[in-house]
């Protein structure tokens, strides 16, 4: 089976009272404005994140010997002086203006943190330790009344012990203050300091005004080309009657055995030219196409993230961590995706969109202007990929080695988008991680083709 499974497992976590943790020393009261790229619907959410470390390891990879045993101590302390550097992540936000544009409130509130304790071992939740969590409101409480997007906290902290030593670091952001690489950078920092540090290596940088609009609109900012802003403004015309309450979750695993299998399915001139992203979203865009059996002529659309960074002309600073990402567009028929050559042909799409991709230049925030989208008329007729392998999120050391998983906990709109995140089975393989969200006919189906793609060439 390439699935993980995923167990019900009962367990109980004692949580401490929620405490708000402020840096450590007085930090600037002002306010800052957000970008344009931040300051849209798509991104005014709350998105959360899991890591799961073993017991201690006494000198970590630096040969920086930590004193304290206690991650809950450790990472406290060292929030406290991260959020000294990082002192908007302690604010608040507001809306400001006459347009009621996003502003941080730089409050010097602080982050809201969570001590518990778990009965059980790490390693008896070894086959939970992927998307979707069972246990995630156990991992990561919902404090009530913290999750609105004003006046509330930005960060939302939570260090589960374990019996055996280890601990899950649970982390809660307003997506409106930073992308996937940013809040890494952030995570980074946290981790330098807990291991001792006093400094970070990266000074972060806000200067938000590098993204406001040339010539922004009288009635709102432009949209940055980024899937969740693509389902914010598309997902109240969805005309899908009730799949969305009817999904399965699974989590599937590719190991570099299954990745080569489905590579090698390709004609000999493409194999070689391939990057993982591009077998790996073409694969699953066409498996997932045909199980879900849209009409022929149906327009299916496939978009994924792609970092912006590099893109800018002259580039942004490093350090910078707000929202900075693009999203890919591919757009062809039911029939090419469901066609015997369908998988090359869906190759070629995402290879072409790649290479284009890399031509852009950007000198504002005016040049990344959400494109027209299909409408959403099924399940089929759009998907959104988000690559978050190399991010970085298995790199955050607070001292106690990299973590045995790290990453996202669930796909942000379900049915509707996926991302991938490195990981290892059971066996302590390496591979690729990606959760599925489908109707139950649709799961058997795309199962099914996954299967066949991976055992024709064999």
């Amino acid at each position: 089976m390439r699935w993980f499974s995923t167990l019900a497992r009962s367990f109980t976590v004692r949580r401490q009272r929620p405490t708000l943790v402020r840096p450590a020393r007085p930090t600037p009261h002002e306010t800052k404005l957000l970008a344009d790229v931040d300051d849209q619907q798509g991104l005014c959410t709350h998105l959360s994140l899991l890591h799961f470390y073993s017991k201690r390891k006494w000198i970590s990879d630096d040969n920086i010997i930590a004193k304290e045993d206690d991650p809950v101590k450790v990472i406290k302390a060292a929030l406290a002086e991260t959020l000294v550097f990082y002192y908007p992540f302690a604010g608040r936000l507001r809306e400001v203006g006459p347009q009621k544009k996003l502003a941080v409130e730089c409050t010097g509130e602080g982050a809201l943190f969570i001590e518990a304790n778990a009965d059980l071992g790490l390693e008896e939740l070894a086959e939970e330790l992927h998307p979707p969590f069972p246990c995630l409101e156990e991992l990561l409480f919902n404090v009530p009344g913290s999750d609105a997007i004003l006046h509330s906290p930005l960060l939302l902290i939570q260090v589960t012990k374990f019996r055996c030593g280890g601990f899950a670091f649970g982390l809660r952001f307003n997506h409106t203050m930073t992308d996937g690489i940013g809040l890494v950078q952030f995570q980074k920092a946290l981790a330098e300091i807990a291991r001792g540090a006093s400094a970070p290596s990266v000074n972060p940088v806000w200067e938000r005004e590098l993204l406001v609009a040339e010539n922004p609109s009288s009635s709102a900012p432009p949209s940055v080309l980024h899937e969740t802003d693509v389902v914010a403004n598309t997902i109240r015309t969805l005309i899908i009657p009730h799949h969305l309450d009817h999904l399965v979750h699974r989590c599937l695993f590719l190991g570099q055995t299954e990745i080569s299998a489905i590579r090698a399915s390709l004609p000999a001139h493409l194999q070689s030219k391939c990057s993982t992203f591009e077998i790996l979203t073409a694969a699953i865009w066409r498996c997932r196409t045909v199980a879900l059996k849209p009409d022929s002529d149906e327009q299916v659309a496939l978009l994924y993230a792609v970092n912006a960074r590099q893109l800018f002309d002259p580039p942004l600073p490093q350090g910078y961590y707000g929202n900075v990402v693009k999203t890919a567009m591919v757009r062809t028929t039911a029939r090419k995706m469901i066609a015997d050559n369908s998988f090359e042909h869906a190759v070629k799409l995402v290879m072409q969109s790649k290479v284009e991709s890399r031509k852009m230049s950007i000198k504002s925030a005016s040049d990344m202007v959400l494109p027209d989208t299909p409408p959403i008329i099924s399940l089929a007729s759009f998907y959104a990929v988000s690559d978050a392998r190399r991010m970085g999120f298995d790199e955050v050391d607070f001292g106690w080695g990299r973590p045995v998983f790290a990453g996202p906990v669930k796909n942000y709109i379900p049915g509707l988008s996926t991302f991938y995140i490195r990981a290892r089975n059971l066996k302590g393989q390496h591979g690729v991680v990606v959760p599925i969200d489908l109707p139950e006919f649709a799961m058997e189906n795309f199962f099914h083709e996954i299967e066949t793609m991976v055992t024709s060439v064999n």
